[in-house]
């Protein structure tokens, strides 16, 4: 690749880009070796999400980008770097806060940053500079972006309804639901684009690199490009509702097959590129920096460099390592309380819910009904503390199991230290179930992000670790509301704390 002869200097540093080179390699091997659960799962994702399908492919075209910029590469000359510790420390960091919280895509993202500090410490700035844009481009082997995925949902179902009026189809929309005459329509994670919106962000990018030198021409081609991913995908989905009222929901489901998946997303792509191509302003083999504006004299030793590498990268598991203790062992279960107005029910619902948290030591549910006829079902769930794969928040957890019979629909109204959702069953039952979630010694609280950071500071200070979830639930049915069967069992409950509290009691 880049050959040069290996020398060392006098005071010990190495010098030459085999040298560097090697050194890199092995921090590179440790960082991949140490963290190889995490490189496994991030794998993992990529071959099984078809979101995050094309991931497959940013190796590939980073190596693509780094041989584009080797005639110049090899005009420069590698120096180790010490303030390019600092990077390759924050990476190190984020990979100890995002292990400590059990937040996957922060422990991903860290293992980047930490290979990027690796290059900027041994290979020195002038060359991390030359190689600014594949060293970004790498954040993109990251999966990440799910939390786009319910907004998208409700975008795509807007512009579908939308077009319905438009053609003089009556609809109803009921968060991602959309009833027709003709048939009840779901826009599924699958269908919300996400993946499309993801894939497209990084593919615009790199055409943004590779194609245009002016921001004010990469910044509309990126705003041209998801805005024109994002209104298509609504258009597919009011292209199998319409299908579906022409003809049938056989038909419409066949039409989907047909447009749906890389073939649509091609053709999106075809068109943004058909459209940008008479305004890219970067020419076929011009240099991608100036070789002579790079250079840099001085550095620092090579070996204290890799060696101060090798103890950034190895303190974070062994601090994790002392602080992963079990808490005090939780009780046998927790009892359901006894609520004042409140009977427990045996009468079955409309449809069977049971939230999912999986890993739950303890996961108990009574249902109840008051004088005036309302019912609600309370579901209390424990940890004596969380971990990789038995996470409060996370993941297929919580009120609606992805691999169930519930969906989630939209945002539902709750308490402000509580998360409302509307969930929908088979036969269009509905439930709006709201949910508590406490860590420790804290407060209720129904934001996932509060809970996580709540579990990063227990694990890191080694503090309470317990945790628990309270969900009150009710199904909507005619004459019955169920927010005002929630908001009168909360209230007749009292501080949803003390049942927490009462549940992670220790004997």
């Amino acid at each position: 690749m880049i050959e040069r002869i290996l020398s060392m200097k006098p005071e010990g540093e190495l010098v030459g880009w085999r040298g560097h080179l090697t050194a890199l390699g092995i921090i590179a091997f440790t960082i991949l070796a140490l963290f190889h659960r995490d490189v496994l799962g991030m794998m993992a994702i990529w071959w099984n999400a078809s979101t995050y399908g094309h991931c497959l492919f940013i190796p590939i075209i980073i190596a693509w980008l780094v041989q584009q910029r080797l005639p110049g590469l090899r005009k420069l000359e590698p120096t180790a770097w010490m303030p390019g510790l600092l990077w390759l420390g924050l990476g190190a960091f984020a990979w100890m806060l995002g292990a400590a919280a059990g937040v996957a895509v922060v422990r991903h993202g860290a293992l980047i940053l930490m290979l990027q500090g690796s290059v900027i410490a041994l290979l020195g700035p002038a060359v991390a500079r030359a190689l600014l844009f594949p060293l970004f481009y790498a954040l993109f082997m990251v999966p990440f972006g799910e939390e786009i995925v319910a907004p998208l949902q409700l975008v795509t179902a807007h512009i579908s309804m939308i077009l319905l009026d438009l053609t003089g189809i009556p609809a109803q929309m009921q968060g991602i639901f959309i009833t027709t005459p003709n048939g009840y329509f779901e826009v599924a994670e699958a269908c919300s684009g996400a993946k499309f919106v993801i894939a497209m962000t990084a593919y615009g990018l790199l055409v943004c690199n590779v194609c245009f030198t002016r921001w004010k021409r990469r910044i509309a081609f990126m705003t041209g490009a998801l805005s024109l991913s994002i209104l298509a995908n609504g258009v597919r989905a009011f292209a199998t509702i319409f299908v579906a009222e022409m003809t049938t929901i056989d038909a419409a489901a066949g039409f989907d097959h047909v447009v749906y998946g890389w073939l649509f997303f091609a053709v999106i792509m075809i068109v943004v590129m058909a459209t940008a191509w008479p305004f890219f302003d970067r020419k076929p083999g011009d240099p991608w920096f100036d070789p002579d504006r790079l250079r840099q004299r001085g550095g620092s030793a090579t070996g204290a460099v890799a060696g101060g590498a090798l103890a950034i990268i190895v303190a974070p598991p062994l601090w994790l390592a002392a602080s992963a203790a079990a808490g005090p062992a939780l009780p046998a279960a927790p009892a359901m309380p006894d609520v004042k107005g409140w009977v427990r029910s045996d009468e079955n619902p409309l449809h069977p819910w049971r939230p999912r948290f999986d890993g739950a030591d303890y996961l108990s549910m009574a249902r109840y009904r008051n004088a005036a006829g309302q019912v609600v079902d309370l579901a209390v769930a424990t940890f004596d503390r969380q971990d990789e794969g038995r996470e409060l928040v996370g993941f297929a957890q919580g009120a609606a199991d992805p691999d169930g019979d519930w969906t989630w629909a939209q945002p539902a109204p709750a308490p402000s230290d509580g998360r409302g959702e509307q969930i929908t069953g088979p036969g269009r039952v509905v439930r709006h179930v709201v949910s508590f979630y406490i860590v420790g010694t804290g407060r209720p609280t129904g934001s996932g992000h509060l809970v996580k950071l709540e579990t990063m500071k227990a694990r890191l200070l080694r503090g309470d670790q317990r945790a628990a979830a309270i969900l009150v639930s009710a199904e909507e049915g005619e004459g019955r509301s169920s927010d005002a069967a929630i908001a009168a069992f909360l209230h007749d409950l009292g501080d949803v704390k003390d049942l927490a509290d009462r549940s992670l009691r220790t004997r």
